[in-house]
């Protein structure tokens, strides 16, 4: 029974020991990305030139999403936005002025999803507020919402009326003063659940448990830190205890370290190792190609913690518009499409043969005439009728594979946005390659140097590039979609063997070892 243990224990060392040296860096790199994550309102104003990054991080003819949609305000006057904030143009496309005064610092801060004019001022949309301004001088103003609603999904004006859509509520106002909130009723067929993936997303962020839960997911990864650093060092120590023997020098101080080390190792490791397999597993499952199966899946929603709530929209809207055809409201969810009535007085009923919709999420919901709408996302861009549920492929004109809503995560064509500037002329705007004409037309001019210069990426989003692992793209290509998946295997693979190597042979005989 003792040499079957002492065969497992000598097994299990391998299974921890190499994997785990291997992996350091880039449980490091998780840990730290992951912390930063948690706090985006702490680091927003924190910015990192383009220069320091990988090469598919610098923009090149407007693309990753640096420019999402334009706004004509006037005879030869054009408002483009994105994640570069807003800018007028004017000649012709051949004049860019700067449009951001008033903005908080940090290019977090004004990355704008919708714009629009209200009356006779601006109004844009953030992840950080609602803001409006004059057009001359374009100089923004934050709108104080109510406290915690901070990220707008779109903006839409019916009549004298501006509608503000956030993750969680819509809001109305007729005078940007007073903002009104609206009751959103149930779908059809409701039922007090909430989707996996957010399920899974909230526990690995912490968020599921309020601020205690996030400061305890901080916790685990100085954890995964402490443990990385450690389980380096233990692997270290014998080297440097065996050249100081062969220098006959003392090593006392290095051997009465190690044991030190080893301890802590071990009791942290044993005192976390539960969460941290837990938020490991949840991590796997938030990215491509896990996340697809679960994407749809609804479960029974935990009492008591973050999604326990009476609203049954949290966390799931993304866009709304009106149909004049339907004399309706057509609102885009994280759980698809769904109708609703002018005064919001009936339930909300999902729309039949709905067009394909990547799971990344709705990037263009626009009317293209009276009864259909153009809807884009990196699934494609597509032409659709929700009354007769056709839809039809922008660029092939041919009829398109219906969807439930959501489908694969990206097409040949990741659509990010749709424009048409002051003279009518329509463009795409695909993520990678930048902005397109439509039908062959004049090209859009080309991405000023000063906008490149002054549009940085922030440090919340270059965390959640190495988080994801989409900064190794231009490394090993396609294969990068398997980085969280393989390294969250192997990061549990050492965390289990880990904790019986412990258990058999530390905790059962009494006493700590030293081992190689």
């Amino acid at each position: 029974m003792r040499s079957n243990s002492a065969r497992w224990i000598k097994r299990l060392r391998k299974y921890h020991k190499w994997p785990g040296i291997i992996l350091t860096f880039f449980v490091l790199q998780f840990a730290v990305s992951g912390i930063l994550l948690n706090h985006r309102n702490l680091i927003s104003k924190v910015d990192i030139s383009r220069k320091w990054m990988p090469p598919g991080y610098r923009y090149n003819n407007w693309n990753l999403s640096g420019l999402k949609s334009a706004l004509p305000v006037g005879k030869d006057s054009l408002l483009i936005y994105g994640n570069i904030g807003v800018w007028l143009v004017t000649d012709d496309l051949k004049r860019f002025q700067d449009g951001n005064a008033g903005f908080p610092e940090g290019i977090d801060k004004r990355k704008i999803g919708s714009l629009l004019k209200f009356r006779n001022q601006l109004v844009a949309g953030t992840q950080f507020g609602l803001f409006y301004s004059n057009l001359k001088p374009l100089k923004w103003t934050l709108f104080q919402m109510p406290s915690g609603e901070e990220r707008i999904t779109d903006l839409t004006v019916k009549g004298d009326t501006l509608l503000v859509l956030t993750r969680n509520f819509l809001y109305q106002t007729t005078d940007l003063v007073h903002l009104e909130r609206l009751h959103m009723p149930l779908p059809a067929g409701y039922s007090h659940k909430a989707g996996l993936f957010l399920t899974l997303w909230e526990l690995h962020s912490g968020e599921l448990f309020g601020f205690a839960g996030k400061l305890f997911v901080d916790l685990l990864g100085l954890v995964l830190i402490f443990l990385s650093v450690t389980g380096l060092l233990h692997f270290l120590f014998p080297r440097l205890i065996k050249r100081l023997k062969n220098k006959n020098r003392s090593y006392e101080r290095p051997l009465s370290l190690k044991r030190w080390n080893l301890k802590w190792h071990n009791l942290t490791g044993y005192l976390f190792a539960v969460f941290l397999v837990i938020n490991t597993t949840a991590g796997m499952f938030l990215r491509p190609p896990l996340l697809i199966p679960i994407f749809s899946t609804q479960v029974g929603i935990l009492p008591f913690t973050h999604l326990d709530t009476d609203n049954p929209w949290q966390d799931k809207l993304r866009r709304i518009t009106w149909s004049a055809g339907m004399k309706r409201y057509l609102i885009h969810t994280s759980d698809g499409f769904f109708t609703a009535d002018e005064k919001l007085e009936s339930e909300l009923i999902p729309v039949f043969n709905q067009p394909v919709v990547s799971i990344m999420g709705c990037n263009v919901l626009e009317p293209a005439d009276r009864n259909e709408f153009l809807v884009g996302s990196f699934s494609g861009l597509f032409r659709w009728d929700p009354v007769s549920g056709e839809s039809t492929d922008y660029f092939t004109g041919l009829p398109a594979e219906q969807s439930g809503g959501m489908s694969r995560p990206v097409s040949s064509h990741m659509v990010s946005g749709f424009l048409k500037d002051d003279r009518g002329r329509s463009y795409w705007i695909d993520y990678n390659q930048g902005i397109l004409p439509t039908q062959g037309g004049k090209p859009f001019p080309a991405m000023p140097a000063k906008i490149v210069e002054q549009s940085p990426i922030s440090l919340w989003n270059a965390a959640l590039e190495m988080h994801t692992g989409r900064i190794f793209e231009h490394l090993i290509g396609p294969l990068y979609l398997l980085y969280v998946p393989l390294m969250g295997l192997t990061l549990l693979l050492v965390l289990i063997s880990g904790f019986f190597i412990w258990w058999m042979g530390y905790r059962k005989s009494g006493r700590m070892k030293n081992e190689e």
